[in-house]
């Protein structure tokens, strides 16, 4: 008892007694529960009025969350978290690098991550990953010096709201554009590059997911209502250039997503197991997701499934304890496609009610069972966004040049190296979109992924001409099933959909019946006679797919769905509207169009 009361009496006197404060007054803790002594994350030593022996040993620098250091700081008290996210592809990657090894016509399954690693995969089983950094192909090379400074395990400093830091603080510290410190720290103000402030996000906002995800499929776009038409030397601002995202990009206003003006985050939707990971190794992103529109809205046969809050375990009890509204025993939590709870969507007296996690906000959604519109025959085939897509992102043609004279910096290995890589577009679309089959079997949009051409120069002068790797042992360019987060409540209508090739994925539907049935698109790739926006095309009534869709199981539309598609318009020319007594049950046109009411309208 006297050795305890002895420490109480000491350990105030120990953090009042730390020397950082003395520099470093004004500075505030990062949240209530980090309310501790600064070594406890930045190491160091707080004994010492010296600025350089305080400032000895520690931490990561200026982020004690960095990845080379986060198993000594963040993880000696979040060891569960350091662990999800340490195998998470937010951190490993090892989905993008395999498909930039796909789209570079590599076939071999390469698994590989930032750092190499022993792990387990999504089946339980041990998996070894190899190191990015000690790769010397191509695709690596790229993957390097143009992909991995988005991820957590690098920083990237600069840019229109796209400035990050690496490890937790990727997400949970706020980073200004002009990367200036403006917190209470008289030391530290305006000096850069810091954070904002010392505040810590506990539930990151958008804008943190904006940093990184304004790039390539460009989901925090499309989710705020913003499109990257052109680049940000357009001018658009009396007579000047507007402020610029990265790449020199400007913003275009779009419809924003129905989720974003209800206003939800990313965090609403995504469960700390999308973002942080569940502990295991996935080869693609779309295995760890774990969540789809049904868990909330249900489908044509059946409500949202949910679970009783039963154990001090449940995750919602510990997930919640930041969220505005935090669960509770015998709360009813919504389940995610996994069959795991989603913390923050409850069944309330028979409705689905989601809480925002930062506002804790009120939002009943839509249960979609036993509406008319969702009981059309064969639209169970259909993706919800498939129909709910305002618009799709889409980047035809990337060209990619890599001039083998030239040096270039590689973030990963601290270093320039030899290879300077290049890149151009064609053309970019938001609307409409093509359809095709995803691994799910199901009709969802697809955008290309990539059409990538490669050519190699050195010092400027060509020495392999520009052309499209191999998919699979053929001469197809890529597309790949993708959900835009542009999500409408109103739907594309279903003769715009049944009628317009370029959702068949035709393109652009140039059609001629001179030599049978032809349809083409005017969008050409001159170096490989394919139509760049066409999954397929008509020849003398004969289809030919000219592009694959990568993932298992994926393809375009065959030819069957095709008619099948077109033939709907027998109906819709007349009764548009989705209605049970019409389209509840498969349709027999030569019957329908032979019956009493319709062979006399047809002769008129």
């Amino acid at each position: 008892m006297k050795f305890l009361l002895l420490l109480l009496i000491i350990l105030p006197v120990v953090v009042s007694a730390s020397t950082c404060i003395t520099c470093h007054d004004g500075i505030k803790p990062p949240s209530e529960n980090h309310d501790f002594a600064c070594i406890q994350c930045h190491g160091g030593d707080n004994t010492s009025s010296d600025k350089n022996k305080s400032h000895q040993n520690m931490f990561g620098g200026k982020n004690p969350s960095d990845p080379t250091v986060w198993d000594k700081t963040c993880a000696s008290c979040h060891e569960n978290q350091h662990r999800r996210v340490n195998s998470s592809l937010m951190y490993t990657n090892t989905g993008m690098i395999k498909n930039t090894f796909y789209a570079w016509g590599n076939h071999e399954k390469v698994l590989a991550s930032v750092k190499g690693a022993i792990v387990y995969g999504e089946d339980g089983k041990e998996l070894k990953l190899e190191d990015i950094v000690d790769m010397q192909e191509l695709p690596a090379d790229l993957y390097r010096k143009l992909c991995g400074v988005c991820h957590i395990s690098f920083s990237k400093m600069g840019g229109h709201d796209t400035a990050h830091s690496t490890g937790c603080a990727t997400c949970h510290f706020r980073y200004d554009a002009d990367l200036k410190y403006k917190g209470g720290d008289k030391v530290m103000q305006d000096k850069k590059p810091y954070s904002r402030t010392h505040e810590m996000l506990k539930v990151p906002d958008g804008k943190q997911c904006y940093a990184c995800h304004n790039r390539s499929g460009r989901i925090s776009l499309t989710y705020n209502g913003q499109a990257d038409l052109e680049t940000g030397l357009v001018p658009t601002r009396n007579g000047m250039p507007a402020d610029v995202t990265s790449g020199l990009r400007n913003l275009t206003p779009i419809h924003a997503d129905i989720h974003a003006k209800a206003g939800m985050e990313c965090v609403d939707c995504h469960t700390s197991r999308d973002i942080m990971g569940d502990g295991y190794v996935y080869e693609n992103l779309y295995r760890q997701i774990e969540i789809s529109c049904a868990d909330c809205h249900g489908d044509e046969n059946s409500v949202p499934a949910y679970r009783e809050i039963s154990s001090e375990s449940d995750s919602p009890l510990l997930e919640s304890r930041s969220y505005k509204k935090r669960a509770n025993f015998g709360d009813k939590a919504v389940l995610t496609k996994k069959k795991r709870m989603y913390s923050n969507v409850f069944v309330e007296l028979g409705e689905v009610v989601l809480y925002t996690k930062k506002a804790g906000k009120r939002l009943v959604a839509k249960v979609i069972k036993d509406t008319p519109e969702h009981e059309v025959y064969g639209h169970d085939k259909l993706e919800c966004y498939s129909c709910h897509s305002k618009s799709v992102p889409q980047c035809y043609g990337c060209h990619t040049n890599v001039d083998m004279g030239k040096k270039q910096i590689d973030p990963l290995k601290g270093k320039e190296t030899q290879g300077f890589f290049s890149e151009k577009e064609d053309l970019r679309t938001l609307y409409t979109f093509p359809l095709a089959i995803n691994e799910r079997g199901k009709i969802s949009p697809v955008t290309p992924g990539c059409q990538t051409f490669l050519s190699v120069s050195y010092n400027d002068q060509m020495v392999q001409p520009e052309g499209a790797p191999l998919y699979m042992g053929e001469k197809k360019l890529k597309f790949a099933p993708f959900y835009s987060h542009n999500t409408s409540k109103k739907a594309v209508t279903c003769s715009e959909c049944h009628s317009n090739p370029y959702f068949a994925g035709l393109g652009q539907g140039i059609i001629s019946t001179q030599n049978g049935l032809d349809i083409t698109s005017a969008v050409v790739c001159e170096n490989c006679d394919k139509s760049l926006d066409a999954l397929s095309e008509m020849k003398d009534n004969d289809k030919n797919d000219m592009s694959a869709v990568v993932r298992e199981g994926s393809r375009p539309l065959d030819i069957a769905e095709l008619k099948r598609m077109f033939s709907a318009n027998l109906c819709i020319t007349c009764h548009e509207k989705g209605e049970r007594r019409i389209y509840a049950e498969k349709i027999n046109y030569t019957a329908v169009l032979n019956d009493r009411i319709h062979k006399p309208l047809l002769r008129k």
